[in-house]
């Protein structure tokens, strides 16, 4: 049975993309699948990477060393003086490599990571935002998909980590598929999302005009 997860990024209960998430998780869940929904703005998710992600030792509130207490809506994280390896020239990838090896990782990022490496396929759900994805998807992707986890110097794109995996994006895009042609105004959408595509090998369906039960038959289809 396969495992879904949706990361769905959209303020909105009545968008497009929410009812194309809605859509994708019936569809996928009447084939036997198993679908998990991550929505970043209803879990208000950190977009920021910063030495906050990784956390000390947990202790109780009121501890006199206590540096920081970051409340979440399902997650609460303690950050100690001196838990980061250079705070004078702090390095996020570095540090959270570390982080991630000796399980010091903040625990919203534990928490996706632990849906993403149970997911056979991935389905990113967002409206493209001045050709890239929104900034809270963004966060979720510089924080969640850390060195060591996701991927290494030696380990990338036909090699990385998810190299069995499946991904698609969905998203709008406010402009005609010919705007996004290899001579359109926004220039071509293959060069636009090369690096998603190179990393995730998703599928790219231009569906003009055609609602989320079309949408997800296409994307039935190609499962």
């Amino acid at each position: 049975m396969a495992k879904v997860l949706i990361v769905y990024a959209h303020q909105s209960s009545e968008s497009f993309n929410s009812a194309a998430k809605d859509a994708a998780k019936d569809v996928l869940e009447a084939q036997g699948c198993t679908v998990e929904v991550s929505d970043l703005y209803a879990m208000k998710f950190k977009a920021t990477a910063t030495a906050e992600d990784v956390t000390g030792t947990s202790v109780p509130p009121g501890t006199k060393r206590l540096a920081l207490i970051e409340y979440r809506d399902r997650m609460r994280c303690f950050v100690w003086p001196g838990d980061v390896k250079n705070a004078a020239h702090f390095r996020y990838a570095e540090e959270t490599e570390l982080a991630w090896q000796e399980g010091k990782l903040c625990a919203d990022i534990t928490e996706e990571q632990g849906k993403l490496t149970e997911a056979d396929l991935v389905v990113f759900q967002f409206p493209m935002y001045w050709f890239t994805v929104p900034a809270i998807l963004k966060g979720w992707m510089d924080r969640v998909l850390t060195l060591g986890y996701a991927y290494s110097d030696e380990r990338r794109y036909s090699q990385g980590m998810f190299k069995d995996k499946k991904a698609m994006l969905s998203f709008t895009t406010g402009s005609h598929e010919s705007m996004f042609g290899a001579d359109g105004v926004n220039g071509d959408m293959n060069v636009t999302l090369w690096p998603l595509q190179a990393e995730w090998r998703p599928a790219l369906l231009w569906l003009p005009g055609s609602g989320p039960s079309d949408l997800l038959g296409s994307l039935s289809s190609s499962l």
